[in-house]
């Protein structure tokens, strides 16, 4: 299994570790600058990567269907094995993990297995159930895919973009997975959390970040206007703002 992964100031060798997880068609080029503009002014070391079917990793095989259970296998056995085979001891250089969307879902998941090897973590629009919001725009998406030059745009981030795109979007509108939730797992999550989500979100109303909060009390959120699906992308700098001020303040030795 190959899997595309960058490294961001590693020279940082005494400062905390982002890793950040992508969304449902995301990728390491996916997410831009954003990755380095976010440790730079934390002065955090990062971590991107591309999930297998996804960028310039393995791609999915054409025939193989993902599973009801694809997030907690991303959360429970590959991010683990990644970071292992990259020589990181996540219970000794315990990681912040930073996800969008897909990735902050196994975020969620991963926090709540392995609270022993997690600093911390930020979640940009999770989801921890399935909305009718979400199967219609993910519906729309198909459609957009099979019509439109969809295919081709994400041809520039993804090896093989019908591995990406039906991987992902098959399991979604698999009507079995309308019943997928992890509200009642999230309730183990004992580090500090950050959840964001845009008042414009296509994709999820505000229930998903509030149901967070709800069952882990300890949760900031963020609700930020103007702002669609993807907050690194709307409001770039509020977020960055945000993070770096919850990264710091849960850091000790760091000023707020």
């Amino acid at each position: 299994m190959r899997i595309e992964h960058a490294f961001i100031a590693p020279e940082r060798r005494d400062r905390p570790l982002v890793v950040f997880l992508h969304e449902g068609l995301g990728s390491v080029s996916m997410w831009r600058d954003f990755p380095q503009r976010l440790c730079d002014a934390a002065g955090v070391r990062g971590l991107v990567y591309s999930r297998p079917g996804y960028g310039r990793s393995t791609p999915r095989d054409a025939e193989e269907a993902w599973d009801l259970d694809f997030m907690h296998r991303q959360a429970h056995e590959v991010l683990p094995a990644l970071l292992e085979a990259l020589d990181i001891d996540a219970t000794r250089d315990k990681p912040w993990l930073f996800g969008h969307s897909d990735g902050g879902s196994i975020t969620l998941l991963y926090a709540a297995k392995f609270p022993q090897a997690i600093a911390g973590a930020i979640v940009l629009a999770p989801h921890i159930l399935v909305e009718e919001l979400s199967v219609a725009s993910i519906a729309k998406a198909k459609t957009a895919y099979e019509t439109t030059d969809l295919k081709q745009r994400l041809a520039r981030h993804h090896d093989d973009p019908d591995s990406a795109f039906w991987g992902w979007n098959r399991i979604w509108l698999h009507p079995p997975f309308k019943q997928w939730s992890i509200e009642e797992e999230i309730r183990a999550i004992g580090c500090p959390l950050l959840a964001v989500q845009g008042l414009d979100d296509e994709y999820g109303t505000l229930e998903q970040i509030r149901g967070i909060a709800r069952r882990v009390p300890h949760t900031e959120l963020l609700e930020l206007p103007a702002c669609g699906h993807s907050p690194h992308r709307d409001q770039p700098d509020a977020l960055i703002d945000a993070a770096t001020r919850f990264i710091r303040s849960n850091n000790p030795g760091d000023t707020p």
